[in-house]
């Protein structure tokens, strides 16, 4: 059976509360290594996904924009021109009054603003369909970028960095630090919701600037799912139409990550806080490649999110009983602690391999590092055994179906088809 090789970097983020202080140890040199995943691909018509018995259409418009494109020193930019597009005034209704407009219909609509993607996603009973799309179209064709919903939407973000992020979850704050120590250096380094020093600097002008260079019909998507017939497609797609016909700069490469070579540690240092641990390291296969498949399966086996019967869970939990779960991941999982299943519309195509050791005591924290490490060392050198590939993958071809198992679900997965 094949094995894989997963080099291990071990990044352990050990979080205690108070004022941050990072330290990072290196045992070796670093060196440039270009990532060689290939771009996303061009975007192609829209997508469809015809539900007759569905009361509901799904709406989704993705725009091949994200935090990577953030101009130095305006780092969060792209996230408030996302937001300010999905919980801003248009040209023709203040915000409030959206939302009013929106209440009688049982209606809605929000935005994810990732890496390399900005899908601004919606749905609506089929009675309500065309006075919600009329609504929710005039979104991205005449965003008024007010002022007050500026200043209230960067509130939000700061408050998550400067309180949530830094303060209230350390386990995010660890992810967030594996990520900034393997992307250092690029733009995939910093949160997608920016820096604060970063947020604090953006001015209206400067998210015009943003949705006219970056908001184009070249990079942009429409998907459709659910009971609508093709008028209302055909309306949806006009909407591109009050876009510029091209961006305005070259898409950004992918990020040129440095090499990993030996054991590298960063500590987010918290006192009086417990221990999270996120340790990874880059990996250069994504979905859609023949490799990934059998990746799959056995990071499944490993450490599927929240399955109680994966092998880290087993070990470190169930066995030993330090912490509430240990988890592996092969892809982008934002916002692990209130998920259930893998969230749709984060293609990167700078992916990290990343075990995640929930919150424990400190006194305990070496005992499951060393745990994970060792497991993790023997699925690379002594693989799997028939009957634990046999049993994963009929796990897998049943968990599968409770992936997407709504129209926008689906959508969802079906925009991230395109993306890879």
């Amino acid at each position: 059976m094949r094995r894989f090789t997963l080099t291990p970097l071990l990044l352990g983020a050990c979080l205690f509360s108070g004022g941050c202080k990072v330290e990072i140890h290196t045992t070796t040199g670093d060196k440039a290594k270009p990532n060689t995943a290939e771009p996303a691909p061009a975007p192609e018509p829209s997508i469809e996904l015809r539900e007759v018995a569905d009361p509901s259409i799904s709406y989704a418009a993705w725009f091949q924009v994200g935090s990577q494109d953030d101009p130095p020193g305006k780092e969060g930019l792209a996230w408030l021109t996302g937001n300010l597009l999905a919980e801003g005034g248009t040209e023709s209704h203040p915000w409030q009054e959206i939302v009013e407009l929106l209440y009688p219909m049982a209606a809605g609509w929000g935005v994810t603003v990732d890496r390399e993607m900005t899908p601004l996603r919606g749905r609506s009973h089929v009675e309500t369909a065309d006075a919600f799309q009329a609504l929710f179209t005039a979104q991205w064709r005449e965003p008024a970028f007010d002022t007050k919903d500026l200043e209230r939407l960067r509130n939000q973000a700061l408050s998550d960095l400067e309180k949530n992020l830094r303060y209230a979850s350390d386990e995010e704050l660890g992810k967030a630090g594996l990520e900034f120590f393997v992307f250092r250096g690029t733009p995939y380094a910093h949160p997608s919701l920016g820096t604060a020093a970063g947020l604090k600097s953006i001015t209206v002008d400067d998210v015009r600037d943003f949705y006219r260079t970056h908001y184009t019909q070249d990079r942009l998507v429409f998907a459709i799912g659910g009971n609508y017939d093709a008028a209302q497609l055909a309306a949806f797609e006009a909407s591109a139409e009050a876009l510029a016909p091209t961006a305005a700069q070259d898409p950004t490469p992918p990020p040129a990550f440095q090499a990993i070579e030996g054991k590298h540690l960063l500590i987010i240092d918290k006192p009086g806080a417990d221990a999270s641990i996120s340790f990874g390291h880059p990996i250069d296969v994504h979905r859609g490649d023949a490799d990934f498949y059998a990746l799959w399966l056995a990071n499944s086996w490993l450490g599927e999110h929240r399955n109680s019967a994966s092998h880290l869970f087993q070990v470190i939990r169930e066995t030993r009983g330090l912490n509430y779960g240990d988890y592996s991941y092969i892809e982008a999982f934002p916002q692990g602690g209130w998920r259930q299943m893998p969230p749709s519309n984060v293609g990167r195509r700078a992916q990290l391999f990343q075990v995640w050791i929930r919150t424990l005591p400190n006194e305990q924290a070496h005992f499951a590092l060393r745990a994970a490490h060792r497991e993790l060392r023997r699925l690379v050198d002594e693989g799997m055994t028939q009957e634990q590939f046999e049993l994963t993958r009929d796990f897998l071809r049943k968990y599968v179906l409770h992936f997407a198992d709504t129209t926008s679900g689906r959508l969802g997965y079906a925009i991230d088809d395109r993306f890879y």
